[in-house]
């Protein structure tokens, strides 16, 4: 046996009863099964966190398909690999009769060129395409590759089934090895491994390996750290964590903590948090709590979510935190987000008020002839550009929804419309 082959390889499923956590595309009703069973083969997708076994799916489709596999990373490879790979697949087809497989890891990674190189083969059949990504295909791949691959989820691990791999992974260190180790704890490992069952093999693999010659015989969470070298960050993308400390990092934020905010942006970095559920919350936030003390904030947030899908880990962490730090030391307002909650519950209470003649839209003579648009002034006739005149329905004509906030940039807005509006402000 090779002793340098590593045991998250050694651990590989071969076949999709050796798959863990998908038994909803593996299992015996499972649409990967179904598609291998009835050799119905087509272009795919496969969507899910690191480590949860795409790769590995795919070879296995190939090898139970009999296609010739061919393996490219969208990190390493261009236009002219996958050129390449489809001119000695289309060879491939002339002798076997069956079109071989392309897996293409992290296909997201292939800007919009690369992946219009792959349409042509995939529609004369000459390859089947299977992409891997961790990033939602409906944005990261191209409309038209996307209408011809079916997409299927992977789920993340669930913590039962990495104890599950922890165990499989020590009793074949211990076979191979020829050693006697037992695991007191699993949090550690599990913690660590951020729910990617190769990383967690790796871990055991590396941790197992330093206290081999030793006196240890059994490790728990302080021997796994000890040779990890790093404190475990205490954070479930899953579970309740997820959402404490999404709401911590919001609240610090809303609060003016630019301290705050930073830490617990770090938690979700280290943890492994989506960058892109980050940007959005931040987004959010600059409407619904900055909105119209400083509207350039959300001019800022949306940048920070256009470059962090451009320059992507791990140097979208600078981009994350600078645009934390302002949202977090920038004024504050909640008036827009007020106005809009306020709205859609008059709306619930008052159904459907029917539109003033004066603001009716008449395309039609029968419509001038009854009134629609009679009155109505046009602003831009009038001095300064404004005239006073109702907006809203009869029933509510007087009503107030947005109150403007406390706030340097809002007082000059209150100002202008008490100027223009008279007591209505």
């Amino acid at each position: 046996m090779n002793q340098n082959i590593p045991l998250a390889e050694k651990l590989r499923p071969k076949t999709l009863d050796d798959v863990l956590g998908q038994e909803h595309l593996t299992g015996e009703r499972g649409t990967l099964r179904k598609m291998l069973v009835n050799n119905t083969l087509n272009s795919l997708i496969l969507w899910g966190p690191p480590g949860t076994g795409k790769t590995t799916l795919a070879e296995i489709i190939s090898e139970k398909s009999g296609r010739k596999f061919y393996k490219l990373s969208a990190v390493s490879s261009g236009v002219k690999d996958v050129r390449d790979v489809i001119e000695d697949a289309k060879k491939q087809n002339l002798f076997s009769g069956k079109s071989p497989i392309l897996f293409i890891d992290e296909i997201h990674r292939f800007n919009k060129s690369q992946q219009d190189s792959l349409l042509h083969a995939v529609e004369k059949g000459w390859i089947v395409l299977i992409g891997a990504t961790t990033e939602n295909p409906s944005f990261e791949v191209v409309s038209a590759l996307l209408s011809r691959s079916q997409v299927y989820i992977l789920k993340a691990l669930t913590y039962e089934k990495l104890e599950e791999l922890i165990d499989i992974a020590l009793d074949r260190f211990n076979r191979d090895e020829d050693t006697s180790f037992t695991v007191r704890e699993k949090e550690a490992f599990i913690q660590y491994s951020g729910g990617d069952a190769r990383k967690l093999i790796n871990s055991v693999e590396l941790v197992l390996n330093q206290y081999k010659n030793s006196a240890v015989s059994e490790v728990g969470n302080e021997e796994v750290m000890e040779v990890l070298q790093e404190t475990m960050a205490l954070y479930d993308k899953n579970g309740e964590q997820h959402y404490d400390i999404i709401s911590a990092f919001i609240k610090s934020m809303r609060g003016g903590d630019p301290n705050g905010a930073v830490y617990w942006l770090a938690r979700m970095i280290a943890g492994g948090e989506d960058i892109k559920f980050i940007a959005r919350r931040m987004l959010i936030l600059a409407s619904e709590d900055i909105g119209l003390a400083n509207p350039n904030a959300l001019v800022i947030a949306n940048s920070c979510f256009q470059a962090i899908n451009i320059i992507g880990n791990p140097e979208a962490r600078i981009i994350l935190s600078e645009t934390a730090v302002y949202l977090a030391v920038s004024p504050k307002s909640n008036s827009a987000y007020m106005a809009i909650n306020e709205a859609l519950s008059l709306v619930k209470k008052t159904g459907n008020l029917p539109v003033p003649l004066h603001l009716r839209n008449a395309p039609t003579k029968l419509m001038k002839d009854l009134d629609y648009g009679k009155e109505y002034k046009y602003a831009h006739s009038y001095e300064g550009n404004f005239v006073s005149q109702d907006f809203l329905p009869e029933e509510i004509k007087n009503l107030r929804l947005y109150e403007p906030g406390n706030n340097a940039t809002e007082k000059k807005i209150h100002d202008e419309l008490k100027k223009k509006w008279g007591d209505k402000y």
